[in-house]
Order: structure tokens, then C-alpha cells, then sequence
């Protein structure tokens, strides 16, 4: 007997919570293939579910209930209002880090400036800065060229015009640098037990671990940034919640004369050091 789209994904929701995942994941895949809002969704869930359908479904909760993440098997994520493609070859784009680009864009200026972000993934940061502020010319630079081709493909598709480097931190870029903003690997090697078992298996390593309890990349960019940031330059950093001291005496060290001042995200949490 058929069965209407609320039951079938009561049932694999269920499903998901007896194995231990977030029951919420199914829902979140299946709006996603239907391009379904929340409106649709309701409009329609006693609607009874094509077998086509539910059998994607239920491949989907197998691959689910492996702690496979429900963003790379849409193969997209929102990020501030704009569909990013991911892979496993990037990072999942965060609502931190939308955090992040918020707080650049409020005390960034507003004239044409150099920007560049290091460790791009997705292009999610360095796309969305230019997007939100045309006047910007904006370098984005990652080690991984797998992840510099999906950055380069969300770029087109949305519009934006980037420069993109392959290379370690700022290594390759050669002008001084107006702002700087970066998401950086910031987990400690020490925290791998800490982490959810969908990015401990799926998420690039590259892009997550950094030696030194984390603050590896933090003291490179620290460092480079030193001698290649302009002199009214600001950067903006994405950093673990334990690490605003940390961050912010390493930057203070390396700026004795500028501002560095630690922010919290909307959970109140230490997320972001501004270099200004």
C-alpha cells in the first residue's frame, strides 16, 4: 500500500535517530532533491510518495546512516542566500563563517581594496566578498587544487571574478594586502576523538587539522602577513573557540601597533580575531 511523503519520512527519520544520526538529515536531503521549501513540504506531505522516490530515499539513508554528510550528497550548500557545490573535496560552508564574512563586509571599507583569503575551499568566503562588494579585488589561495577547482566552478556559476592562486598561505601573493581574511585548518590533532564521525571520515583532513594544538597555520599567517599587509590593513580570522587568546597574543606579537580584538559568534562563543 502506498504510503504518503509524512510517513515515509516519519519512518526514516525514526530510521536515522535509532542508528544514532540526526533524524533531521533525511528531511534536509529530500527538500533538497525535491527543491522543496518548508511551505512545499507542508503543501504536500499527504501526498502519496512515488516509488521512485522513496526508493532514492531509502538509498540515501543507508549512505546517511554511514555518517555520510547530507551536503555532499546533495552536492551543494547555502551560503549567505547563494547555493555553493561541494565535494569531498572542500569543506562544508558553516553559519560561523557567514559570521565571518558578516563582520569583514561591516568594518571592511567600503572604497576598492585588495583582499585576499587563504585557504578557500568552496570559494564561499572570498565569492560572497566580492559579490557583496563589486569594488573589491579579490586573490583566493588554497593548497588543494581539487578544492581551487570547485571554488573556480561556484565562481562562474555565481558571477564572481577572483584571482586564484595554488599555493601555501601567502606565499604567492605579491602586492601589499588591504584585507586579509582566512577560515584556516584550527583543530589540534589532540581533538580528532572530539569530532563528529561525518567529518572525521568525509571532510578533507588538509582543511580541518593543524599542528600545534591547532595554531600552526594561525602563526604562518601571522608571520607572512607581517610583511606583506598594507599599512592601514585589517584582517579578519575564523578561529576554534578555545583559541581567542591564543590567536589574539600571537597577532598582538606580530602588530604591536594595531587593535586585535577577539568576537564572539551567535551562540556566544570566542569565534573571530579582527587584526585592525
Amino acid at each position: 500500500m502506498a504510503k504518503t511523503y509524512r510517513e515515509v519520512l516519519f519512518w526514516a527519520s525514526s530510521f536515522l535517530e535509532d542508528a544514532g544520526i540526526d533524524g533531521s538529515h533525511i528531511l534536509y536531503v529530500f527538500l533538497g532533491r525535491k527543491k522543496w521549501s518548508k511551505t512545499d513540504w507542508l503543501l504536500n506531505w499527504n501526498r502519496e510518495m512515488p516509488e521512485a522516490e522513496e526508493g532514492q530515499l531509502k538509498r540515501d539513508l543507508e549512505k546517511l546512516k554511514a555518517h555520510y554528510p547530507p551536503q555532499y550528497l546533495l552536492g551543494f550548500e547555502e551560503f549567505y542566500g547563494r547555493m555553493f557545490k561541494v565535494t569531498e573535496d572542500t569543506l562544508i560552508p558553516r553559519p560561523e563563517t557567514e559570521e565571518l564574512v558578516a563582520l569583514c563586509l561591516a568594518k571592511g571599507t567600503p572604497e576598492a581594496a585588495y583582499v585576499v583569503d587563504v585557504g578557500t575551499g568552496t570559494g564561499a568566503i572570498s565569492i560572497t566578498l566580492k559579490l557583496e562588494r563589486p569594488v573589491w579585488q579579490v586573490a583566493t589561495v588554497d593548497l588543494s587544487q581539487e578544492a581551487l577547482n570547485v571554488a573556480q566552478e561556484n565562481a562562474t556559476k555565481l558571477g564572481a571574478k577572483l584571482d586564484f592562486y595554488l599555493g601555501d598561505t601567502l606565499s604567492p601573493i605579491q602586492q601589499p594586502i588591504d584585507i586579509l581574511i582566512s577560515n584556516p585548518p584550527y583543530i589540534g590533532v589532540e581533538e580528532w576523538e572530539m569530532m563528529d564521525e561525518s567529518v572525521r571520515t568525509f571532510e578533507p583532513k588538509m582543511a580541518l587539522f593543524a599542528e600545534n594544538h591547532g595554531l600552526a597555520i594561525y602563526e604562518q599567517l601571522a608571520k607572512e602577513a607581517s610583511q606583506k599587509l598594507a599599512k592601514d590593513g585589517k584582517i579578519f580570522l575564523e578561529i576554534g573557540y578555545l583559541q581567542g587568546k591564543a590567536v589574539r597574543s600571537l597577532f598582538q606579537t606580530y602588530f604591536p601597533h594595531k587593535k586585535v580584538s577577539v568576537h564572539q559568534d551567535l551562540s556566544g562563543q570566542d569565534r573571530m580575531v579582527v587584526v585592525e
